[in-house]
């Protein structure tokens, strides 16, 4: 059993694993994007945590660049 509530949730409703996923949504932008988004003020390079995200945001101040590589689980219902 899984410990995210979102696949238990399709789970019970008897979906199945079929494989995770690891570059499932990606979003990129400048940093002022990042820092107007979430509300952070990022001063260097690194990863940071933000709210809500499932995984950090990396932050290349040199590049003015920042980007969020977003994982997933893909599950199958069969109709």
């Amino acid at each position: 059993m899984s410990l995210d509530p979102w696949l238990r949730v399709h789970a019970r409703l008897g979906a199945a694993i079929v494989r995770p996923c690891r570059e499932s949504m990606t979003i990129r932008g400048i940093v002022a994007n990042w820092e107007s988004w979430t509300g952070l003020v990022f001063p260097e390079t690194g990863r940071y945590v933000v709210d809500g995200a499932l995984e950090l945001v990396s932050i290349d101040r040199e590049a003015d660049a920042g980007i969020y590589i977003e994982p997933n689980v893909w599950m199958l219902h069969r109709l």
